[in-house]
């Protein structure tokens, strides 16, 4: 009899761990992700496969980086948070349980950014200054500025020679801080 219950028991480890690691390895593919984030996501998964970018997330797809790879946190803690969520929300598909439009649930931080792009705020040239200055400023401020604050993921009204910066968005952004600065 305890035999039985140990196979029993540990078939259903199998299958707890089979069954999460299936669920969370479809978080991996952009495709999943746009079957249940339907607008505007959608819109951004089908700019993914066209030739010419037209926003940063689009940029980054001849890159072969996934949207997992953007809204999911820093290391392993970040990733495996990213791999629950994935387990969750394919529960949610597969019982017919998603809503829809999904919700994205967290913004994207500078961590995310600076997995990839920790160089940027190292230069400390006069060109870069916002860049360099940008953790001393969060710092202070709970509203400084972040990375998807000027370098917007999915909109299609940046430049890209500036890496899709608005910069009448961008300006805005830097006035709030040097009108503070002028007045202070």
């Amino acid at each position: 009899m305890m035999k039985v219950g140990l196979a029993g028991l540990g078939l259903a480890i199998v299958l707890v761990v089979s069954g999460f690691t299936f669920a969370a390895t479809k978080e991996t593919h952009d495709s999943f992700c746009a079957s249940c984030h339907t607008r505007p996501e959608s819109t951004f998964y089908q700019r993914s496969v066209d030739p010419q970018p037209v926003d940063l997330a689009s940029a980054h797809t001849p890159k072969n980086t996934r949207c997992i790879d953007c809204h999911s946190g820093v290391g392993v803690i970040g990733r495996m948070q990213a791999e629950l969520l994935g387990a969750h929300n394919a529960l949610a598909y597969y019982t017919h349980t998603a809503v829809q439009p999904a919700k994205l649930t967290r913004a994207i931080g500078d961590e995310s950014c600076l997995k990839c792009h920790q160089n940027v705020t190292a230069e400390a040239s006069f060109n870069n200054h916002f860049h360099a200055f940008l953790p001393r400023w969060q710092a202070v401020d709970p509203n400084a500025a972040t990375c998807v604050t000027c370098h917007t993921e999915h909109t299609t009204d940046g430049s890209a020679q500036l890496m899709y910066l608005n910069e009448s968005t961008a300006g805005k952004v830097c006035n709030a801080c040097h009108q503070v600065l002028r007045e202070g």
